[in-house]
């Protein structure tokens, strides 16, 4: 799949309205009752870039890097403001924020993850594309530092750890984080008339599998 590493202009993304979707198979039986399956390990997001758009010169900027990226074909970074970091929004990253694995002596390598809990439920997602510069990492609850102790591969969120961790050392993450994205459609459609009299585009944005 061809990926651009350049993110979707912030200042657009902000106001985008969206959110993570599931994909749940529900069969209702004769007797009522119901039986569940899902075909995804994985949520997946959709946005609307479209209800972001402010001015004609907001508009003139999304018709560059929508014809950069070519459509559809090629994927990029989205900052989803609701939920771009580790920790709470309102929050700076803290290297205990989350917990992405535990050491086993021998291991250097660990993926990036934040996980939703509600309950005795939760769910882990895999993060895939961290923000240059945010990653922190601890192990056992010591801060190590970016560069010397470990490396961040901003492209597919994996750390690698210069030496393992010990035998059931907790390794520890903060950071922010993009949605990995494509253009939802290969067309859309602008009209400074409509645009000035309220009017905004439709411009579906697609999280894609890393």
């Amino acid at each position: 799949m061809s990926f651009h590493e350049v993110r979707f202009p912030t200042n657009l993304s902000f106001g985008a309205i969206g959110g993570p979707e599931r994909r749940t198979d529900v069969v209702t039986l004769a007797n009522g009752f119901e039986e569940r399956n899902t075909p995804w390990q994985h949520s997946r997001r959709r946005y609307d870039a479209g209800a972001a758009m402010r001015s004609l010169d907001d508009i003139e900027l999304l018709i560059a890097f929508f014809e950069a990226r070519q459509g559809q074909l090629h994927g990029f970074r989205w900052k989803d403001w609701t939920d771009h970091k580790s920790c709470t929004p309102s929050q700076a990253p803290a290297f205990d924020d989350q917990m992405i694995a535990i050491g086993d002596g021998v291991t250097q390598s660990f993926q990036l993850t934040k996980t939703y809990a509600s309950g005795d439920q939760s769910y882990q997602r895999p993060i895939c594309k961290p923000v240059g510069g945010t990653v922190r990492i601890a192990v056992a609850g010591i801060e190590l530092s970016n560069g010397a102790d470990f490396t961040v591969d901003t492209t597919t969120g994996v750390v690698s750890l210069t030496t393992a961790p010990a035998m059931s050392a907790a390794i520890t993450a903060g950071f922010e984080f993009d949605v990995p994205v494509r253009f939802g459609s290969d067309s859309f459609q602008t009209s400074a008339a409509s645009f000035g009299a309220g009017d905004v585009p439709d411009v579906p944005v697609v999280e894609v599998r890393i």
